[in-house]
């Protein structure tokens, strides 16, 4: 059945084309296309994203606030403290902020939305095969943070379709270096031992040191 197709195509017919085609049609993806379809796009990105590619620098977040005994004075405004108990987890939580307009009550809140953006860019981190970024716009950035979660949800599609018995990251490993294989996709992920995730190759951006 699968004689002669490549691994990474097979991982392909996964995505519904159907679905796929109506959503470019939807928000107009090939409006003004000259060659490069958002088709296109996508498989190239998806088999960057699913074997390790790299092509530009790393972008890393780095955040720091009032450390060393100067600081306080060196710092340019001045700050507020605000306190809050967290009831659920039964724990005393300390925010630093320079808005002295909002509630403190709002200002919690915020900053716990923030950490909910924090752990997002966590699981990016240890699930997504992102070590460097392709293009430096918002635009560029997003298509491959979206293209890296649709190829992480498409071997979850294929890990339950197939039933197969293995962790979704060993599926990935397994997939980034079988992409040209002609053998069948279930053939391939259930004869491979999965690459040693110690492996300088498997390499992840680190977004944020949690």
């Amino acid at each position: 059945m699968h004689e002669g197709k490549l691994v990474f195509a097979q991982l392909m017919d996964f995505l519904p084309k159907r679905d796929f085609d109506a959503c470019v049609k939807r928000y107009r993806g090939n409006y003004r296309m000259k060659e490069f379809s958002c088709r296109d796009q996508f498989l190239a990105m998806a088999f960057a994203q699913l074997t390790y590619r790299e092509s530009l620098r790393d972008i890393e977040t780095c955040l720091s606030a009032l450390q060393g005994s100067k600081t306080a004075h060196l710092y340019p405004t001045p700050l507020r403290r605000i306190a809050f108990y967290d009831e659920e987890h039964q724990r005393r939580l300390v925010f630093l902020t320079n808005n002295f307009d909002l509630p403190a009550l709002t200002i919690a809140q915020l900053y716990r939305c923030r950490w909910r953006v924090e752990l997002f860019f966590k699981w990016i981190k240890q699930n997504l095969r992102i070590k460097v970024f392709y293009g430096n716009s918002v635009n560029a950035v997003k298509t491959q943070v979206w293209i890296a979660i649709s190829v992480f949800v498409l071997v979850a599609i294929l890990k339950r379709e197939l039933r197969v018995d293995r962790s979704l990251t060993a599926i990935l490993q397994i997939l980034s270096v079988t992409p040209f294989e002609k053998t069948p996709i279930f053939q391939a992920l259930a004869t491979l031992s999965a690459p040693n995730s110690e492996n300088p190759c498997s390499n992840q951006l680190a977004l944020f040191d949690l």
